[in-house]
């Protein structure tokens, strides 16, 4: 591997300037609330690859066409954005996805991305680098291959070194516990390898079909905890909300989906995340500063029970204020004021 690109002059200053600009997404999320804080837009559906714990792919879908994407991450814009992170199905099939990747940052959100890496290549990494990418995610669930999850070390470990070379924008690697995997140490030496090759380590657990609660089995409970007890180098680490999700205990916490954070699904709809999809359920196009204002100030009734932890972490900026005096029951059911049904915050 020759001399990774991050550690030239140009790419430590790439980093100091991304570090500025989360410093301002910061500030201004706490001066002002009334702006989405992360938002995740697919751009396709389809997926190169078929894990068995995932619901959120399918193998028919067509990517979402150019200017339509580019018309959505401007309303994104215009509700003031901070963050938009490209997840899917897998991003990297989207034939046009650097002009996506330019049109956000064009709005002044920082750019993100989930993937399952199977793509990346020299080539590909430099044309994000291009595109101004400034974060991306890889799931690695194993150490081999098998019928739950093909995302293993062994056949990522070839485009982890290429990333470490070439890449200028900060990489993640995300290893997970529950949802069938099977050997729950395999996250040791996944974690490991990544801080081997510069990287940040984060640890996730899987969810059920409607991102709730699933307990840890003992062993699966030990690996987390011990990733999670190491050096902290990432935000992701911060809070306590799975660890209380590994114990099976639930998490009282003011959610603050459809406000804060928003999943725009490949059709352009506005949903809680990707585990509630169905509410508000209204196009981006017509989404604005008082819906924001309006499910910012929405108890979700699943929230006690969720293991969405990007939801969380973005909704952890507000925790201290806006006691939220409405309620939603996620598929349909009408709002009701949590003061008349007795309820405190």
């Amino acid at each position: 591997m020759g001399i990774p690109r991050r550690s030239t002059l140009r790419g430590r200053w790439i980093a100091a300037k991304r570090k500025v600009r989360e410093y301002a997404m910061v500030v201004r999320a706490l001066v002002n609330t009334s702006h989405p804080v992360l938002v995740q837009i697919i751009p396709t559906r389809f997926c190169n690859l078929s894990c068995a714990y995932c619901n959120e792919y399918d193998k028919v879908s067509e990517p979402v066409p150019l200017e339509e994407m580019f018309r959505r991450i401007d309303h994104l814009g215009r509700l003031g954005t901070a963050m938009i992170g490209i997840s899917g199905g897998e991003p990297l099939t989207h034939p046009q996805l650097d002009d996506i990747i330019r049109r956000m940052r064009k709005t002044g959100a920082i750019a993100g991305m989930i993937t399952n890496g199977f793509l990346l290549s020299p080539d590909r990494i430099e044309r994000l680098n291009e595109a101004g990418l400034d974060h991306m995610q890889i799931s690695i669930d194993n150490l081999e291959p098998d019928e739950v999850s093909k995302k293993s070390l062994k056949t990522l470990d070839k485009r982890l070194v290429m990333l470490a070379e070439y890449a200028e924008f900060h990489v993640n690697i995300n290893s997970v516990v529950g949802g069938g995997i099977k050997n729950p140490n395999d996250a040791l030496t996944i974690s490991k390898r990544a801080l081997e090759l510069g990287f940040e380590s984060t640890i996730g657990i899987i969810h059920d079909g409607d991102g709730q609660l699933k307990p840890l089995k003992p062993d699966e409970a030990r690996v987390y905890f011990e990733m999670t007890h190491r050096k902290k180098t990432n935000y992701a680490q911060f809070d306590k909300f799975q660890e209380a999700i590994a114990e099976g205990r639930t998490n009282d916490w003011r959610c603050r989906a459809g406000s804060r954070y928003l999943y725009i699904c490949e059709d352009g709809l506005v949903h809680y995340c990707s585990q509630q999809r169905g509410y508000p359920g209204i196009p981006v196009a017509e989404y604005t500063t008082a819906d924001v204002k309006r499910e910012f100030v929405t108890a979700k009734s699943c929230a006690p029970h969720c293991t969405v932890g990007c939801v969380h972490r973005i909704s952890y900026i507000d925790h201290w204020r806006a006691p939220q005096t409405r309620m939603v029951a996620p598929g349909g059911q009408e709002l009701v004021e949590i003061q008349r049904a007795g309820i405190r915050d």
